[in-house]
């Protein structure tokens, strides 16, 4: 994988500052160690840091068109670039090099803004195009690699692969958007195209980006989007063997490397299913790797093993400790907006281990947004079948009612809990997903802003990003709520998450289950075949039965969790009390000091777990920390 960084200047013939372009990218090294390439020309800096997995001897970057008057910098790999680079051949292209980034330039030459809907993988680029005077951003379907930009008050336009790269520069406003703290606390990450810094932006999953010097900005333009429909009733049976294949041939197409190639096995259905499809397609024993856990509850390594084991992987496993919280401050490096998802530390480790036997793994990342894995989603049926039963006006008096005198029971068993069930049935269906993700309810925040804050916001509330992607989803409630994670929790939290972990070790992670050919397929299958009888992702569970045992399938989801409760109660218990009544908190104006008190005081106590918005404050004490160049607060850890 790579990292990619540049800019634009407003005037043609503007001298570009070289040493600062080299300090943007130098800002990615963990990106691309192996090598370092800068283009500079009037008016136009292009950087890369390469990671080098494909065409090693000849892969650099920018690499330009035969003339020299197009170049490209790039991050990602595009699987069809063999049958791409045919044809553009026969269409009278010459190519130097064997790599799939010279596609990417000879593409542009031939197709314009249109080369995207030819390319089958994950990607980030930036095109420039001496000719047009045109700079052309793109990334890939689902966002699995991401891409940062601003406009400069000057005009001129910076971007790159993180915040990181950006933040180099001398003129980029570092002032934080409230609409993004809004956000944040709310869905424990920033949701594209926001980010933490006003003026600054994410380019949205499927989204290009045209800017031709000397008119006027543009808006992003979208190229791919998500069609929910049933065309593909029928044959279940059919189905399950077509979602096989279907499957076995994007493991396939993500194959080719030449360095070192594994993949993740945690055991669950996803990661086990790509390994099953791996082994199937590989003559050598598939490189795996997982991590066990101290604490019971969230081990899966015994299953990974015999995963492992039954298709005779070369595997390795990495204990973690309960107090492995040590990367509490890399983390704040890491992802520089803050991001709230404490399993960023689990996917750390397990980069890290994997990265000492790989240089590309394979992940089962995408199956439960995709193939509706998630407990939620059931959930989310249930509340909506009693939703139907009653018109809204009804409802909003009866469970609101009802959720204003239940106690709050965060102590009891799940189905005890009817508290956030009748807080949800009171609202529509949108506001009672968002209501049921929310790291803080809508109460919470409201009591933790400052009012300050509060009138900054303007009346904004974060279910605004969900109504703003609802107003393009299918009808269905489960396709219905699994489009708005595909918009918002898939590239936010789960590819962010992996992206930077795993650059973090310069490891590069693909991603077959989200290859965007079979998400396409998937989502023509009627609902009731991803969900059935209580139980997520059924068909591909039932057309995996000849691969993995009943009870890896069919067993209850763990996925990876932190102590987080138990963390704040004991080992971090002054460390969180300092950084969230500490001064940088207090002195940002943006929380209630009053409220910060109350949330550490009961969660201390043992009286109710706030470990989940304890630690979105935490990591952003750390953000505005590393904003501020502010040292961090308690103790070395």
């Amino acid at each position: 994988m790579c990292g990619i960084a540049g800019m634009l200047l407003p005037e043609a013939g503007a001298p570009v500052d070289e040493a600062l372009l080299v300090r943007m990218r130098d800002s990615l090294r963990h990106r691309g160690p192996d090598e370092g390439g800068v283009h500079v020309e009037p008016g136009v800096g292009l950087a890369h840091r390469r990671l080098s997995i494909i065409d090693l001897s000849s892969g650099q970057q920018p690499l330009f068109n035969e003339d020299g008057s197009v170049a490209v910098v790039y991050n990602g790999e595009i699987y069809n670039y063999p049958e791409l680079t045919r044809e553009l051949q026969a269409a009278g292209h010459r190519f130097r090099t064997h790599s799939d980034t010279e596609v990417i330039v000879h593409a542009w030459e031939e197709w314009g803004a249109e080369c995207v809907r030819r390319f089958r993988g994950m990607f980030a680029f930036a095109v420039w195009d001496r000719r047009r005077a045109t700079l052309f951003l793109a990334r890939d379907r689902m966002g699995i690699k991401p891409l940062y930009y601003a406009r400069l008050e000057d005009g001129g336009v910076v971007f790159g692969s993180e915040l990181k790269a950006l933040q180099v520069h001398p003129r980029l406003p570092r002032r934080v958007d409230p609409r993004a703290v809004e956000d944040y606390f709310a869905y424990g990450y920033v949701p594209e195209p926001r980010t933490i810094l006003a003026g600054v932006k994410k380019l949205s999953p499927g989204h290009t980006l045209q800017i031709v010097r000397g008119r006027p900005w543009p808006e992003p333009v979208r190229y791919w989007d998500l069609e929910f429909s049933t065309a593909g009733g029928g044959d279940r049976d059919a189905a399950a063997r077509e979602l096989i294949e279907r499957l076995r041939e994007a493991v396939r197409v993500r194959l080719v490397a030449e360095v070192p190639l594994g993949a993740f096995l945690s055991g669950g259905v996803d990661s086990s299913a790509v390994v099953a499809m791996m082994a199937g397609l590989s003559a050598e024993p598939v490189n795996t790797c997982s991590i066990a856990f101290s604490d019971p509850r969230f081990d899966e390594s015994d299953y990974a093993a015999r995963v492992a084991a039954r298709y005779r992987t070369r595997h390795r496993t990495e204990r973690v400790e309960a107090d492995d919280f040590g990367l509490v401050d890399r983390l704040v490096s890491l992802y520089d907006e803050p991001f709230a998802d404490s399993s960023a530390m689990p996917t750390y480790r397990v980069c890290e281990l994997a990265r000492r036997q790989v240089t590309v793994a394979l992940s089962g990342d995408g199956g439960d947004e995709s193939l509706a894995g998630y407990r939620r989603y059931r959930g989310h049926l249930l509340e909506e079948r009693m939703r139907s039963a009653l018109p809204l006006g009804l409802r909003r008096g009866l469970f609101g009612t009802l959720a204003a005198l239940y106690p709050k029971a965060d102590w009891a068993p799940r189905p005890l809990r009817a508290k956030a069930t009748f807080q949800a049935l009171a609202r529509d269906s949108v506001e009672g997903y968002f209501h049921g993700i929310s790291i803080l309810k809508d109460d919470m925040r409201r009591h933790l802003f400052s009012p300050a804050l509060r009138r900054e916001l303007q009346g904004y509330g974060a279910i605004e990003v969900l109504r703003a992607h609802d107003r393009n989803a299918p009808a269905h409630p489960l396709s219905r709520v699994q489009y708005l994670d595909f918009k918002t929790y898939l590239p936010g939290d789960i590819l962010t998450k992996v992206d930077r972990a795993s650059m973090a070790h310069a490891l590069e992670v693909r991603v077959p289950i989200l290859d965007h050919q079979l998400v396409e397929w998937i989502c023509t299958l009627p609902p009731e075949w991803k969900v059935a009888g209580g139980e997520g992702k059924r068909l591909l569970k039932s057309a995996l039965e000849p691969y993995l045992d009943a009870d890896i399938l069919y067993r209850s989801k763990m996925g990876f969790a932190v102590p987080l409760a138990a963390w704040f109660r004991g080992p971090l218990r002054e460390r969180i009390r300092e950084a969230i009544l500490g001064p940088v908190l207090g002195d940002s104006g943006l929380f209630e000091h009053r409220y910060l008190t109350a949330l550490l005081d009961r969660h201390q106590s043992g009286r109710r777990d706030h470990s989940a918005p304890l630690w979105s404050l935490l990591m952003f004490e750390g953000f505005l920390r590393a904003l501020e160049g502010a040292p961090a607060a308690g103790a070395a850890v």
